[in-house]
Parts: structure tokens; sequence; C-alpha cells
């Protein structure tokens, strides 16, 4: 896999994810949502998956990813508020896959992107010479699990393991009770961690 991400420490602060779980019985739902107790940031990330989002045709991979390049490069020469944190090419699994993770700081600026890219003439330009090396796309917007910090841009040639959650509806909270006690001993492997806001929602992703 290609530009790699590598877990940050989170900031230890004086109500952390984990003490407001522990509050979280006194919660009135209709007052808090399950986003503001899970994730302590308004930092929103896009997953974009090119197979699932961006499905690349087999003999297409090496003219997508130039086309891609072009089109990352012209959006962050342009606009500021994108930040591309990591792009990987599956090795394992859903092969001909590539997925793409962009980082706003928060949903106004995300939205402010997305329709400056809807307008831009040069990057639909770009956009339509990418599309026909595509079968499928589809992206999802998400937040960060507040225990497992921010990812940062990396240039390591590293291998990557991606997993993801289809979680039952109002589990999400149990969910991340766990996984703040378990991702402790894996902390050195861990990369990142996200669950779904717009998009299918209730699923999660882990990067290690």
């Amino acid at each position: 896999m290609q530009r790699g991400l590598h877990w940050s420490e989170p900031r230890l602060e004086s109500e952390g994810w984990l003490s407001k779980l522990l509050m979280v019985r006194k919660i009135d739902p209709g007052r808090e949502s399950h986003s503001r107790l899970l994730s302590d940031t308004e930092i929103v990330y896009e997953m974009q998956n090119l197979l699932r989002t961006h499905d690349v045709k087999p003999k297409s991979s090496e003219l997508y990813l130039n086309n891609y390049e072009k089109w990352t490069n012209e959006l962050q020469s342009k606009n500021s508020n994108a930040e591309l944190v990591g792009s990987w090419k599956v090795e394992i699994g859903d092969q001909d896959q590539h997925i793409h993770v962009w980082r706003y700081k928060g949903w106004r600026l995300a939205s402010e992107v997305g329709n400056f890219v809807r307008k831009d003439s040069g990057l639909l330009a770009l956009n339509k010479e990418i599309v026909p090396h595509l079968r499928s796309r589809d992206n999802q917007f998400m937040l960060s699990f507040s225990f497992w910090g921010h990812p940062t841009p990396q240039t390591n040639d590293s291998m990557y393991e991606m997993r993801s959650y289809v979680l039952k509806p109002g589990t999400m909270i149990e969910w991340g009770n766990n996984w703040a006690r378990g991702v402790t001993y894996r902390k050195d492997d861990a990369v990142a961690g996200f669950f779904s806001q717009i998009g299918q929602l209730y699923v999660v992703h882990h990067i290690w």
C-alpha cells in the first residue's frame, strides 16, 4: 500500500472520552447525540474507496492513479480546506480498490469543499478523465474516535490493515467503550479509528 497514515497520541484532557461514557446513562438521548459522546472533535473525515467508492478497472490502475494525483494536486492548490491524509491500494481482499481519506475542519468546510469541487472547471475536467477508469465509487463522512487520536500523513512504504464493521443500531456506545480499553494492547499499531456519520450508518473502520 502507498502513502501511509501514522497514529498520533490523543490529547489528555480533563473530560476525556471515557469520562463521558461513564456519564452516558445520565444523558438524555434527546439532547446528546452518540457522535458527541464518541468523538471530542469537529474534524470531519471523508473516505473514498476506489472500487466500492472507486472501483478501478484492472487495466486502468496506472492511468487512474496518475489522473487522481493530478486531481488531488489541483484541489489542494486551489482550496486549503481539503487535506488528503492517506491513500492506499488494496493488495488483499477487494483487489483493484483504492482508498483515500480526506480531512476537513468541520461540517461547514466539508460542505464548502464539496460545492467547490462540483463547480470548479479545472476539477470537473480532471474528473472526466478519472471516470472512464472506474467501475463504481462511493464515499462516507466519518468522525474519529476520541480515544484513537488523529492520523497524520506519512511517507512510509508499509502494509496496513483496515477492518470495517457494520454494527447493530444502538450498539455504538458499547462498541466504543470496549475498544477504548482494548486498543491499549495494540497502541503502537493503531493508526486510525472512525465511525460513519453520512453515508451508510453504523459503520466502524479501524486501520492498523
